[in-house]
């Protein structure tokens, strides 16, 4: 008999940790520099909210199937490039800069849940 994988423990990947930093940071953006009535803030909110989703369904549907568990995690990944996409169109729009992948601004905000492990190991999982 085949044994099936576990399915769960996705709270501790870095990939959710991740995705939950993006979603609580969208929402506080679009809560601070848009309009709560638009309906942009509703896509860019839920993309991110989807992101996030998709990468806990796909961890539980792992114990039962890895063709269920691959179609969230690429619908989490679609997710999160819309979100990408809506972030640089507001900025084309406002003609502010875009940051560079490998700049050293995108270097620092890609290395804050290193740091925060560091100053508050107590407190390593991002997602309490």
């Amino acid at each position: 008999m085949k044994k099936l994988r576990p399915g769960g423990g996705y709270r501790n990947t870095a990939s959710f940790q991740t995705a939950t930093l993006m979603y609580d940071a969208t929402y506080w953006f679009c809560e601070k520099f848009m309009d709560s009535r638009s309906r942009t803030v509703d896509q860019i909110v839920r993309a991110a909210r989807s992101g996030r989703q998709n990468i806990a369904e796909g961890s539980r549907a792992a114990a039962t199937s890895s063709q269920t568990e691959l179609r969230l995690i690429n619908g989490a990944r679609a997710s999160l490039e819309e979100l990408l996409l809506d972030y640089e169109d507001f900025l084309r729009h406002r003609r502010l800069t875009q940051w560079t992948s490998d700049g050293p601004e995108a270097r620092t905000v890609r290395d804050v849940p290193n740091r925060f492990r560091q100053t508050r190991p107590d407190q390593a999982d991002l997602t309490d």
